[in-house]
């Protein structure tokens, strides 16, 4: 058996600032994804725990620590105070987070919208229960630092399947949403400075400026721009025209 890949890395080149990604259906029958990096290939689970590992018999250790959970709350007559993750608890739980990253950046990238939403749902889920158990704030900031390009990645998700429909209206709500989520998350933890800086609210702004070009006039906004143009160049009988047009329409 040889190791060396490098015949892979000739056929398949890496391009520096591009996410170069591809699917295939592996030899255990089981979709895999590849992630083209500068020294070499990520390869992981297209679905389940990204390295197709079950830690502990469960689909992930996020799934162990929710049933560690469960388990002492049912010790300790349904009450969950004193449950406490540890350090280490907080490092294993960030590793797997950063698996199903990888991925979501991938899936993103082949247009699989419903599984970046997946991931992303599943990671703030791990951001959620840490920050709530974790011993400290420092530790659960750990995680936590990273919420606003993951929930920039769902509302992206999100968005990007409404686009499909071109529901344009929806897509804008959504990212108007989204945005208010991270200006408010910077404020909970005191940091205004991010909301002037922050890459995450930069991009999403921009996004909605496009999408607000993009998105075609409703029949009421046609009316009102033809009528706004009749007065403008002085034919009233054309704006008399438009506007019981309007009144139409109610």
């Amino acid at each position: 058996m040889s190791f060396d890949i490098s015949a892979l890395l000739d056929q398949w080149d890496y391009q520096p600032g591009q996410v170069v990604v591809r699917k295939f259906r592996g030899k255990d029958g089981v979709d895999k994804i590849q992630l083209r990096v500068d020294l070499g290939l990520l390869q992981m689970n297209a679905t389940g725990r990204p390295d197709g590992k079950h830690p502990f018999g469960r689909e992930s250790l996020l799934e162990y620590y929710l049933d560690l959970l469960e388990k002492f709350r049912r010790e300790h007559d349904n009450e969950e105070k004193g449950f406490r993750l540890t350090p280490e608890d907080c490092a294993k739980l960030q590793q797997e987070a950063i698996q199903y990253h990888h991925r979501y950046i991938c899936l993103f990238q082949l247009d699989e919208f419903e599984g970046v939403i997946l991931d992303a749902q599943r990671n703030l889920r791990v951001f959620d229960f840490v920050e709530k158990y974790a011993g400290s704030e420092e530790m659960a900031w750990t995680l936590q630092q990273f919420r606003p390009q993951l929930l920039m990645m769902r509302a992206r998700a999100k968005g990007a399947l409404a686009l499909k429909g071109n529901r344009y209206d929806t897509v804008i709500h959504l990212v108007e949403e989204c945005l208010e989520e991270i200006r408010q998350f910077y404020r909970d933890h005191d940091r205004p400075d991010l909301l002037e800086t922050s890459g995450e609210l930069q991009s999403l702004e921009m996004w909605l400026q496009d999408i607000h070009t993009k998105r075609p006039l409703s029949a009421r906004e046609k009316l009102e721009t033809a009528l706004s143009e009749a007065v403008k160049n002085e034919n009233y009988e054309e704006a008399a025209r438009v506007r019981d047009e309007l009144r139409k329409m109610g």
